[in-house]
């Protein structure tokens, strides 16, 4: 599973100012990340806002993605829902072609019992192609899964590899470190605790800052997957003013911003979604060239 190691990075999906998709920023953004030392790339997961996404538009990032990544980094593509058989369907009818896994967030809204939780992801795993990423993320989807529902899946299912985990519960992540298989990832959900998960034992990081910061970031967790902590910790100390501004108005719209001023992509988002404010984006400018300055 090393191909999963390290920096993945949620990627945004840059939109022209007419709301369509901006497939020169989403280039830019891909060569940006592969220059930075990222490790791998999730395409279309939430950070991607694919909410407001047609079918027909994701099927056209997940190829244009594939196309420009030119198999340089393993690719996760973000395949979620609430409706388990239309999550099938969509997951049947993918072309994996240059993709190695597929991340699948938690059932949001519905609120299913831990049961639930299980018999969902057992009816993905069983029709899925490719191995299967769990997500869990409370605090979008009103349900925690618990650590003994993921590690329950992690032992019944060879292809379920492992979780994006961004529930925030060290007791949470401490027994599922416990108890999981030995090859199976605890990944960070949350970028400003990727250096004490990674200290507990995580994999690593999906990250969404990585998408404007990817060098800083790919760094400083790899000194931490390699045990130099005391090493990285000036690094990740001082990316948590810009963690913290760029989700200050929620995600992506932050760090659209932060892109749009390192001139990768624009900062459209789609509604109900709005820009950052222009107080925000100044602060976010002002971080971004203080951050150069460390490099």
């Amino acid at each position: 599973m090393n191909k999963f190691q390290g920096t993945g990075v949620a990627l945004v999906t840059p939109f022209n100012a007419d709301g369509s998709v901006d497939y020169n920023g989403l280039k830019n953004l891909i060569n940006h990340l592969v220059d930075g030392g990222i490790d791998y790339l999730v395409s279309l997961g939430t950070t991607g806002e694919t909410a407001t996404m047609t079918k027909e538009e994701k099927k056209k990032v997940w190829a244009f993605t594939a196309e420009i990544n030119n198999n340089r980094l393993p690719l996760v593509a973000g395949i979620g829902g609430n409706n388990t058989l239309a999550v099938a369907e969509d997951i049947k009818a993918f072309d994996t072609t240059g993709y190695g896994a597929i991340l699948s967030v938690s059932p949001y809204y519905n609120k299913p019992t831990q049961e639930g939780i299980y018999h969902h992801y057992k009816y993905l795993s069983e029709i899925a192609p490719l191995d299967l990423i769990l997500y869990n993320v409370p605090g979008r989807t009103a349900s925690n899964m618990s650590p003994e529902t993921i590690c329950r899946l992690a032992n019944d299912f060879e292809n379920i590899i492992g979780i994006k985990d961004a529930c925030g519960s060290f007791d949470q992540f401490n027994q599922i470190m416990r108890d999981k298989p030995a090859d199976f990832l605890l990944i960070s959900g949350d970028d400003p605790i990727t250096l004490p998960m990674i200290a507990l034992g995580a994999s690593g990081i999906i990250s969404v800052v990585g998408n404007a910061l990817p060098k800083q970031f790919s760094d400083m967790v790899r000194q931490c997957l390699a045990g130099e902590f005391k090493s990285a910790l000036p690094a990740h100390l001082s990316l948590v003013e810009f963690t913290r501004l760029a989700f200050a108005e929620g995600n992506p719209a932050g760090v659209k911003a932060a892109l749009k001023h390192l001139n990768i992509c624009g900062d459209t988002v789609r509604l109900p979604l709005v820009k950052a404010s222009s107080g925000l984006e100044k602060s976010i400018i002002e971080e971004i060239d203080n951050l150069s300055q460390l490099v």
